[in-house]
């Protein structure tokens, strides 16, 4: 696909939910989240960033205040987040996703190079070695409703030693939109960004969780290896490293994205 910014090449529908926090006159950073969550995710590391940044968090199509969409795969997601951008008035920008956020991120940054200043992508993947395990999510979920999903995500996103400092997140999954989730268990059936990492010209962090079941540091290290001039690094936590490990999270992320 031919790299574009262009609002032509948008996808149509109703603009994504955001939040929108921070100094008005500081640089954007846009934050993506990650399949089943919502813009909540990020509220550990929300007051660090605020220091820096004017913050944008972005609900997926579905997911919180986001109306439910059907969409194919990430470039329509990506196109959602550029339109909303442009009726922010916003044109450059850094963007930090989790997992699908880091997937709508990576494409971002290939896709409209001129607008991403500063990439990073925490416990993520650019592509999936079985599809299967994803169409059968997005059966049960047409069948059963996401909240079906929570004891398999339970152990995906956290840690034993976690507990139940997860269970506000996991209650979320049962207000999903049972279409938007199982239309993105098949984008993620079909992922493949490989071919596009080359391509990103951003300053690029990859991070990854040490006891990461979802998405193992090795798929980050692949990620990085692709990137030019990319940086990865490995934290304490599982797939959702923001919420287990947010100290250790900001001690990398915050520098990157601030630059020099």
């Amino acid at each position: 696909m031919k790299p574009s910014s262009s609002t032509s090449d948008r996808a149509a529908g109703p603009l994504p939910h955001h939040e929108d926090s921070g100094p008005r006159d500081a640089p954007v950073l846009v934050l993506g989240s990650s399949l089943g969550t919502t813009t909540a995710l990020w509220e550990p590391l929300l007051p660090v960033l605020e220091r820096h940044f004017r913050v944008i968090r972005v609900d997926h199509p579905g997911h919180g205040g986001s109306a439910p969409r059907a969409f194919r795969d990430v470039g329509d997601l990506g196109r959602g987040v550029l339109a909303l951008l442009d009726s922010l008035g916003v044109r450059e920008f850094r963007h930090a996703g989790v997992s699908l956020g880091g997937m709508v991120g990576m494409w971002l940054a290939a896709h409209a190079p001129d607008r991403v200043e500063r990439l990073a992508l925490c416990c993520t993947t650019a592509s999936y070695d079985d599809p299967e395990p994803w169409r059968a999510r997005a059966d049960l979920v047409l069948a059963r409703g996401v909240g079906a999903t929570a004891e398999g995500t339970a152990a995906r996103w956290f840690t034993p030693a976690f507990g139940a400092r997860g269970e506000r997140l996991l209650a979320g999954l049962s207000g999903v939109d049972p279409l938007s989730y199982a239309a993105a268990c098949g984008a993620l059936a079909r992922l493949d960004l490989r071919p596009l990492l080359p391509t990103i010209g951003a300053p690029t962090l990859v991070i990854a969780g040490e006891d990461d079941a979802g998405t193992p540091p090795e798929h980050g290290k692949a990620i990085a290896d692709l990137i030019p001039g990319a940086r990865f690094h490995v934290v304490p936590g599982a797939h959702l490293a923001v919420v287990e490990s947010p100290d250790a999270v900001a001690e990398v992320l915050v520098p990157h994205l601030v630059g020099p």
